[in-house]
């Protein structure tokens, strides 16, 4: 998500203290997690009814509420869909979504649920866990009481034990293949306004321990440019294990500019944690966007796609060539699954795209 810092920042203590990473009982063998790849299985996708006026302001108000719905109908169809929405906005959101998505009354702040619901990983067992990331609005950049309560509420309604760590990050700014291997951006992760004095090392251990990682591939991104502070999802994703597909923003006037064409050469000499060399597939931002919500916060990829059951949940642009070249890609990529595009210009005016809108809970 890319989020003007003018326009959204609150200023609040966060109160941060220097982390340690020990084990959750002294002298006790740390626990083992397995986070699966997006395209495994889903019993579910979780969704948050969550924009506001404060936030969103007047004019994205309305479109950003129905592209929302949009969104978790389209997802309905594939697989079942759960949507928390405020109590005095639930016969707006049924209205607008229908009888397919299943509402559940829960406070909330925004709508990214990737960053603010639990990251959900399995033990050798097979026994089914949520991961709270302790959101803290992005670096305490909004505000976000509400939000830090949806990871131990979908964790509660999902009937999964909830995981602690004192790590702080949201789901956004990860990516595993589901075999080992990690993409993760060190301006995020590494930011001092979530995990002060963090260095590779103890993230990667704790990350090793709650995902199942074995190597984790870094991209710098950026801080300071947006809210999110550089996320994974708006870089690179895993299509497959050894696979990427990673964004080019070819327009030489935005930020993004020099560091996607860095990224992909990290990620061209990369390998993953079987030792294998990347193949590395470039999925070019569009030339153009629809006039009606341009601004300068429009975030305009198609790097934030949705993996569901069956389908693949991506955005279109009306930029005819770029956006029947992101289809075209992603039907390679994925062969087995639909490929759906959908106009959410609204919810990219604000900054985000329908990865960020989601969070999957595998099967």
């Amino acid at each position: 998500m890319h989020f003007s810092l003018t326009r959204r920042l609150l200023l609040n203590g966060l109160g941060l203290a220097p982390l340690g990473w020990a084990a959750d009982s002294a002298g006790a063998a740390p626990e083992s997690w397995h986070m699966p790849d997006e395209g495994d299985p889903h019993r579910a996708t979780w969704m948050s009814f969550g924009p506001s006026e404060k936030i969103w302001g007047r004019r994205l108000l309305k479109p950003a509420r129905e592209q929302v719905a949009l969104i978790a109908r389209t997802i309905a169809a594939f697989e079942p869909v759960h949507l928390l929405v405020r109590e005095q906005e639930h016969d707006l959101a049924a209205r607008l979504c229908g009888d397919r998505v299943q509402l559940e009354v829960q406070a909330v702040d925004d709508l990214w649920m990737r960053d603010t619901g639990p990251v959900f990983v399995r033990d050798a067992k097979g026994e089914w866990a949520g991961i709270d990331f302790n959101f803290n609005g992005w670096g305490g950049k909004q505000a976000h009481a509400n939000d830090a309560e949806v990871a131990g509420y979908v964790t509660g309604a999902a009937k999964v034990r909830r995981l602690t760590t004192r790590l702080v990050l949201e789901g956004g700014g990860v990516e595993v293949d589901g075999a080992g291997t990690a993409i993760v951006t060190e301006s995020c992760v590494l930011n001092a306004n979530r995990n002060p004095g963090l260095d590779k090392a103890a993230c990667e251990a704790e990350l090793g321990r709650l995902l199942g990682v074995r190597k984790i591939i870094w991209l710098p991104g950026i801080a300071g440019r947006e809210i999110t502070d550089g996320h994974t999802d708006f870089y690179a994703r895993f299509a497959a294990p050894g696979v990427v597909v990673a964004g080019l923003d070819e327009d030489p006037d935005s930020y993004d500019h020099a560091v996607t064409r860095w990224h992909l050469e990290i990620l061209r000499r990369a390998t993953d944690a079987r030792g294998q060399r990347l193949r590395v597939e470039v999925l070019k931002a569009p030339a153009t966007v629809r006039p009606a919500f341009e601004n300068d916060e429009f975030a305009a990829g198609y790097i934030n796609f949705y993996v569901c059951n069956g389908a693949v949940i991506a955005p279109q642009f009306g930029d005819a060539g770029a956006d029947s070249n992101a289809r075209g890609l992603l039907r390679d990529l994925f062969p087995r699954r639909e490929v759906v595009q959908l106009d959410i210009d609204a919810i990219a005016a604000g900054g985000g795209g329908i990865h960020c809108t989601t969070q999957q809970q595998p099967r």
